[in-house]
């Protein structure tokens, strides 16, 4: 693996942690645990017993799976298209992919930092369903029903890791995995910690301006070929750092 893919590995991870941080999902967070689990909000923020926990944990972990479903299905569907792309144009073929991924993740950047509006994104377009269908097989298909949804926040950042899989088709799918995983793990972690989302919540706002800066930099990296260059001075550092604290 290059550096250059290293680096938006943990890219395409910071975009999952973003976007359950992002003002779409954080704040309702609480309340999609109410709605999974069927218990109320007070009993989850309270988590006085084994029995409360335990519950919150497998009714995320199935809500996780459907999301990743929906989500490293259009990722494998990316890289693909990707490919077929590539086989069409001849020459400089990845190279174009990367520079009209990197010009749409700088609009997006825009986008979640607050400096740009696009009205087809601020729309909501999540599936909602009146009652939650029954048990554990309900949960997956609630978060199946949310991963399938385009918000102004999510559908942005993910569209971004999807242009950047079709980019590099070789690499897509480890990218999507790994927002998935970075969507994941704070939403376990939070799961535990439910009393801790309200001052996350109040600096949500600087968390997504601050991401959608980090999102325009890549974008001008990719759309530059700079992105390696950048990567490999990283490691370099890393490297020299490491090796001064063993001397």
């Amino acid at each position: 693996m290059s550096a250059a893919t290293d680096l938006t590995v943990w890219l395409a991870f910071g975009a999952g942690v973003l976007s359950f941080l992002s003002p779409c999902t954080l704040p309702l967070f609480p309340a999609y645990l109410s709605y999974i689990t069927g218990m109320s909000v007070k009993d989850i923020q309270d988590q006085s017993s084994a029995n409360v926990r335990s519950k919150l944990l497998v009714h995320s972990m199935l809500f996780l799976f459907g999301v990743s479903l929906i989500f490293i299905g259009l990722g494998i569907g990316v890289s693909y298209l990707g490919q077929w792309i590539q086989g069409l144009l001849t020459g400089s073929s990845g190279k174009l992919l990367q520079q009209l991924a990197g010009i749409f993740i700088v609009f997006m950047g825009f986008f979640v930092a607050g400096w740009l509006q696009i009205p087809a994104f601020m729309k909501e377009k999540r599936f909602q369903f009146a009652n939650k269908p029954a048990g554990y097989l309900g949960t997956i298909f609630v978060g199946m029903g949310f991963a399938a949804g385009w918000t102004p926040c999510i559908g942005p950042i993910f569209g971004s890791i999807l242009v950047v899989a079709a980019s590099n088709p070789t690499q897509g799918m480890l990218y999507t995995f790994m927002y998935v995983i970075g969507f994941a793990i704070p939403f376990l972690v939070m799961s535990f910690f439910i009393g801790s989302t309200k001052w996350i919540v109040r600096y949500s706002g600087k968390i997504m301006k601050i991401g959608g800066i980090v999102m325009v930099i890549m974008g001008i990296l990719l759309f530059t070929g700079q992105m390696s260059r950048i990567s490999n001075l990283l490691l370099q550092l890393v490297q020299d750092t490491w090796l001064s604290n063993l001397g």
